[in-house]
């Protein structure tokens, strides 16, 4: 049984089609959910005559705190499970398995769209690089 699932939510539609299927295995379990989101890393914020406006750290105070809010959305749909959340920025794959190692996770749960085996093939999305690079067992859900 997996006790510690790692559940990545980009904002999308299809990430949040997985909440109910992880509230189902979390709570058949007894398992502790950790919601990650990750964001690319963000660069400084420039006005229109050259000035900055937000630094690197201001940029990522704003949208750690951004995500932090999406995710409380979604912790509210896991009533009676533990929940974590966490913000990470960088490459989405590489970041969501160093959460599943640091996090220890026993399966990692992703939603995708379809995409043609050819176009997986060529250019893998980021569930077929997590499935393929990930320490622990991964549940993909695609729509």
């Amino acid at each position: 049984m997996a006790k510690r699932i790692l559940a990545p939510i980009d904002g999308s539609e299809a990430s949040t089609t997985l909440v109910p299927v992880v509230a189902a295995l979390a709570r058949g379990a007894g398992s502790t959910v950790r919601l990650l989101r990750v964001f690319p890393v963000p660069e400084r914020v420039m006005g229109p005559h050259g000035r900055t406006i937000a630094y690197v750290d201001q940029e990522m105070a704003r949208l750690t705190a951004l995500g932090l809010d999406e995710l409380a959305h979604v912790e509210a749909e896991l009533e009676g499970v533990p929940v974590e959340r966490v913000v990470r920025f960088g490459e989405p794959a590489e970041e969501i398995r160093l959460e599943a190692e640091a996090f220890n996770a026993d399966l990692v749960t992703l939603a995708t769209s379809r995409r043609s085996r050819l176009g997986s093939a060529l250019r893998p999305g980021v569930a077929e690089r997590v499935v393929q690079e990930a320490p622990v067992p991964t549940l993909v859900l695609r729509d």
